[in-house]
């Protein structure tokens, strides 16, 4: 196994020979395509995410503790955890041996893990090969300014199985002040009302993926979202808020909607999914967690490490109660 180097202010970790290689003005940690490292000053999102994450201690209710069941229901399907790998791209393009897909890899290690998978850009083509693998997927379509480009995707998606769709509502915004572009696709606005065409034109269940606000929570609901994922996607927005501290405004103003809440963030461990879980996600996303482990070892290093975490889960709710997904107490949780 290759060594991994982290990154102590972002959390984020990846391969070292990949880093010895990253181009200084680059902001991909590595080879284009991967998750890009932010600043680490004061604006960076992921500096204040993992702060944050770090200063949730937990306390111990242990008498009638029993050993926890992580099965979790979500549309209406059953799978073996709460953890599920997240909508990672271009992933198929960054290594050098080209024999390999660490894509295809990731939807294996979900089919064999029996969680939810979710995938992120990739053109119809090559998201037709990675849900050949039979994983259970959720796909991610960016917001283009193609409005007619979306509701393909959406129809592809749907054709080719997927258990959702959704949408990044939060990849609006370039650093230009623009709207952004990515791989020369030409990004635009997202309207309540477009969320609502969405919705609309397919039989899935859609998902808005990006949320960091209660105002936004609420938008998504009312244009019949059946999910959001609490997010501000690897930092996107410059001091950005960490989706935990906003989760429990979100849940709570959520609540008798059965709306399904994820939330991702630099969730490292099972204790940072524990967390997460704690304060109101049914579900959390894992990308940065499983990164380097998929890039250095493919389909085993997912399994192994998605086992790891599977294990500090199981392990912070025996020693606080929690018997089952189900049965998550946030005041269990202190900030110190």
């Amino acid at each position: 196994m290759s060594e991994h180097k982290e990154d102590a202010v972002t959390g984020a970790s990846f391969m070292k020979e990949l880093k010895q290689e990253k181009d200084p003005s680059s902001p991909w940690p590595g080879p284009k395509g991967m998750i890009p490292v932010t600043s680490g000053k004061a604006d960076d999102a992921n500096v204040h995410n993992r702060a944050y994450l770090d200063n949730i201690l937990v306390e111990m209710r242990v008498i009638d503790a029993v050993k926890p069941d992580l099965t979790t229901e979500i549309f209406g399907k059953k799978y073996a955890s709460p953890l599920t790998l997240a909508a990672l791209s271009h992933l198929n393009k960054v290594l050098d041996d080209k024999s390999r897909k660490p894509m295809q890899e990731k939807a294996a290690a979900a089919k064999k893990m029996r969680v939810l998978n979710w995938i992120g850009m990739e053109t119809d083509e090559e998201y037709a090969e990675i849900v050949a693998e039979g994983a259970e997927t959720v796909r991610i379509i960016k917001p283009f300014a193609d409005h007619q480009k979306i509701l393909d995707e959406i129809k592809f998606a749907e054709d080719h199985g997927a258990v959702a769709v959704g949408i990044d509502i939060d990849h609006v915004a370039g650093t230009n002040g623009d709207y952004d572009v990515v791989d020369g696709i030409p990004l635009g606005p997202i309207t309540e009302e477009d969320l609502r065409r969405y919705v609309n034109s397919t039989k899935l269940p859609f998902v808005a993926k990006g949320v960091l606000s209660v105002r936004d929570a609420l938008k998504a609901w009312k244009a019949g979202c059946k999910a959001i994922v609490v997010s501000h996607h690897h930092g996107r927005i410059p001091f950005g808020l960490p989706p935990l501290k906003v989760l429990p405004d979100i849940e709570k103003a959520l609540q008798g909607t059965n709306m399904t809440i994820f939330v991702d963030g630099s969730l490292m461990s099972g204790y940072d999914a524990y967390k997460a879980l704690a304060l109101g996600a049914d579900a959390v996303l894992i990308g940065r967690g499983i990164l380097p482990e998929l890039l250095d070892d493919g389909e085993k290093g997912v399994e192994d490490k998605l086992q790891k975490m599977n294990e500090e889960l199981s392990q912070l709710m025996l020693y606080t109660g929690v018997k089952d997904t189900e049965s998550f107490d946030p005041s269990v949780l202190h900030f110190n």
